[in-house]
């Protein structure tokens, strides 16, 4: 199959955390598996740009990458030359998925692909969320559903989402949408053979990663508050400062006491973030909301124990499997969790295996791209 997949940043902007390497991940297993998988994205990375050729496309993974300026409006992604590109390619391709919803680049491609008679996918990306519209930027949501997503949506040949509490979300929206592809993400791990088979027995782990964007959605607030709850133990915060919020989080540590066991150590990616998630006694996760919780994978992927709130989605699978607990997010409920594992050595490694078994088996990107091209093929077939 011939696949466009229209996002609005891609690599090597690492710094919009899971989806960006959620993407990746899909469109190079399919081009693994022979598929001829183009993308089309702009240049955005935070303030700046990405140091990337504009127009011309570049090979990552077997991936054809193609990227475009915006210059302006850049909140919304809008680029005058990728729709120009859009509306020239389109009509080429069997199937176009489009990854984020609220942006220029879905809307555009939606609409291009509805008159040249091409089906189109729709990713929401975690986005759909009735409690997260209701958070922020809530007028501005609400009229753009109304004039514009709920056109996108309702003439998608399915929306994909990760996982059935997601698809419960976009549900409560009642946007009238088609039919559902209901996939996970994946997960790949590290390329180094020492830390792919370097095992936990040795490793009492002196402290708790939390590894994910700093953004209010992480639920930071309430783990830092939980900290006052939890003894001595250290609180690692790996992650990349959305909007400054961190200085936010900082004078919170500090106003209740903690300052002095939580680090703020920034992004890390590659190598580094697979040795502190190999170290870690556990991996926390608190969000108020998560579609599904890439980070959590890889954390499981390392065999590193979880605790994680309902609102995330791949809650239910942690607890299923017995990869960790899954806690109310309130500070002492949270707090009990944590410290309960702290000091059951043999129960945190009991997990990790867990976890890293049900991680191997079920989440390897090559059988989620196998999953990924049933439901395109069976969408593409639908519209012959």
């Amino acid at each position: 199959m011939r696949i466009l997949n229209v996002v609005p940043t891609y690599l090597p902007a690492v710094r919009y955390g899971g989806p960006i390497r959620s993407v990746h991940g899909l469109c190079a297993a399919l081009a693994f598996l022979g598929h001829d998988v183009h993308v089309f994205t702009t240049n955005v990375d935070g303030a700046g740009d990405s140091n990337v050729p504009l127009g011309e496309p570049v090979s990552i993974d077997g991936v054809t990458v193609r990227y475009f300026p915006s210059r302006f409006l850049r909140r919304l992604y809008w680029s005058p030359p990728m729709k120009e590109a859009l509306s020239r390619e389109i009509p080429g391709f069997d199937l176009v998925h489009l990854h984020s919803v609220f942006l220029w680049p879905t809307w555009a491609a939606a609409r291009i692909a509805e008159k040249c008679g091409v089906p189109y996918v729709v990713s929401p990306r975690g986005m759909l969320v009735k409690d997260l519209i209701a958070r922020k930027s809530t007028l501005a949501k609400k009229i753009w559903i109304r004039a514009i997503e709920q056109h996108t949506l309702a003439s998608a040949t399915a929306v994909h989402v990760t996982t059935r509490k997601e698809l419960d979300e976009v549900h409560r929206l009642g946007l009238g949408i088609r039919s559902a592809l209901v996939i996970p993400n994946g997960v790949a791990g590290p390329t180094t053979e020492s830390l792919r088979e370097s095992s936990r027995e040795d490793n009492d782990g002196e402290f708790v990663l939390f590894l994910g964007r700093i953004n209010w959605k992480k639920g930071l607030d309430r783990l830092i508050r939980a900290w006052k709850l939890v003894p001595e133990v250290k609180l690692v915060i790996a992650g990349n400062d959305e909007e400054s919020y961190q200085g936010r989080l900082e004078r919170l540590a500090d106003d209740i006491g903690v300052a002095e066991r939580i680090r703020f150590i920034g992004m890390v990616e590659g190598e580094e973030k697979w040795r502190l998630l190999r170290q870690a006694a556990l991996f926390v996760l608190p969000s108020y909301s998560e579609n599904f919780g890439i980070a959590v994978l890889e954390a499981m992927l390392m065999g590193c124990p979880v605790v994680v709130t309902p609102e995330i989605g791949i809650a239910e699978s942690v607890s299923a499997s017995n990869a960790g607990v899954v806690a109310a997010g309130d500070p002492a409920c949270f707090a009990a969790a944590v410290t309960e594992l702290l000091r059951d050595r043999e129960r945190r490694l009991e997990m990790g295996s867990s976890g890293r078994r049900l991680a191997s088996s079920s989440y390897a990107w090559s059988g989620i791209a196998r999953q990924m091209v049933a439901g395109y093929e069976s969408i593409v077939e639908k519209r012959a």
